[in-house]
């Protein structure tokens, strides 16, 4: 059954693109269409990947807490909230930052099922619908302003806020919304993580505010690169974008709020139904306004990643360099070196086994081939070879070979 569970677990984690399966998720988001980024890994694969381990979890084995298996989730997604948004902070691209965003979001919603608690179930399935909103707009304001100025590269990009209203306003509350700032969707569905998380330790608490806290102060590098400062000179002529590509920004941006402020009403129409009894299971809702004690720390965290930012800007004078303090910082500074370079990456180390198993399996096929195709024919050429000088039509070397077999022969029979 244990088995069974994890390989289970491994397949809705990866539909899911959580860590460690996460690496073709910030190669797409560079190569792909932004369309596709938008509904595939930004909302579709996270639904059917999350509502899938909620299944596997609950109604397949029905995980109870402290078990190992609700451990196992929860430290793989207290990992991966961490470890992803740490590679957002240095990302340059606006679509590749957007990309471990999307994985680290995921994190938030394994560490929810793995609580096994009603609450952070609850959390982990609004904050599941909450990630395909503000993310599939956040992806879409992307595609807006690659489109426009022909570019996501955050270096060239600048400036661009008031002559894209639209695309800017879109953005700011999406990114609020992942950032978990209040009264946005994803502030609702994140203290239901936080009071779960809590409940089960507070090193995952600590894991997921940390998260938090990261996410806010990439937002804040990723807006102020983008749509404030000073505008570079190629994008002085640049528009909005056309309304084909403005309304379904604005339509997911206003549902955004409007799941926010009335919160209640996906909780109530869309997660309780699916949970049923197990949501009433003698455990308080501990969103906003029940539990004040979470939300000021969440506030505190908000604020703290505001300053930070300041601090990046005014230490570097640059938005793009405003989280250098972070990406250099003694410890840190060699692990980032490592991971730019892939020598963290699943994908990326399971290649470089691949290869050398590769080359072993090739380089064995080659001494192989070389024993039947070349040894064992250059070895019978010698014997034969052997035996056709012994065989020179002599009497006398018939009758000694007879006698040395004759005598062969009787050595044998005695000895046995």
């Amino acid at each position: 059954g244990g088995l069974a569970f994890v390989l289970l677990v491994i397949g809705a984690i990866s539909k899911a693109g959580s860590m460690p399966f996460h690496s073709w998720i910030p190669d797409a988001a560079i190569d792909a269409p932004t369309p596709f980024m938008a509904i595939i890994p930004a909302s579709l694969d996270k639904l059917l990947g999350i509502y899938f381990l909620t299944r596997v979890t609950f109604d397949m084995f029905r995980m109870e807490k402290n078990s190992w298996a609700s451990y196992l989730l929860m430290i793989g997604g207290a990992a991966t909230i961490i470890l992803a948004v740490m590679m957002a902070l240095i990302q340059k691209n606006y679509k590749r930052l957007l990309a471990y965003h999307a994985i680290s979001q995921v994190g938030y919603m394994v560490l929810g099922i793995g609580t096994a608690l009603p609450v952070g179930i609850m959390g982990a399935l609004f904050h599941m619908i909450n990630n395909a909103l503000y993310k599939s707009c956040l992806f879409l304001t992307g595609g807006s302003v690659e489109r426009q100025a022909g570019t996501s590269d955050l270096g060239k990009l600048g400036g661009i806020g008031p002559r894209m209203p639209v695309t800017f306003a879109c953005f700011l509350i999406t990114a609020a919304a992942i950032s978990g700032v209040p009264p946005f969707n994803g502030f609702f569905s994140k203290e239901l993580l936080y009071g779960g998380a809590l409940e089960r330790g507070v090193i995952f608490y600590l894991a997921a505010i940390m998260g938090t806290f990261l996410t806010a102060a990439s937002f804040l590098k990723l807006g102020h690169s983008v749509f404030f400062g000073k505008i570079n000179k190629e994008n002085e002529d640049i528009k909005e974008s056309p309304l084909a590509m403005t309304i379904p920004m604005v339509v997911i941006a206003l549902v955004c709020i409007f799941f926010g402020i009335f919160s209640f009403i996906p909780v109530n129409k869309l997660i309780l139904p699916v949970l049923g009894s197990r949501a009433l299971e003698a455990h308080p809702y501990t969103g906003f306004p029940d539990n004040m004690m979470l939300v000021a720390i969440t506030i505190v965290v908000l604020i703290c990643a505001f300053l930070n930012h300041l601090y990046g800007v005014k230490r570097t004078g640059s938005a793009l360099k405003s989280l250098d303090h972070i990406r250099y910082a003694p410890g840190l500074s060699p692990i980032y070196d490592r991971a730019e370079k892939g020598y963290f990456d699943p994908y990326d180390i399971v290649l470089k086994v691949v290869n050398l198993v590769a080359g072993i399996s090739w380089r064995l096929d080659r001494l192989i081939d070389w024993f039947y195709s070349y040894f064992s024919v250059k070895a019978a050429y010698v014997v034969s070879s052997g035996i056709r000088r012994l065989h020179d039509g002599n009497h006398k070397v018939y009758v000694i070979w007879s006698i040395a077999g004759a005598v062969a022969v009787i050595i044998f029979l005695f000895k046995g």
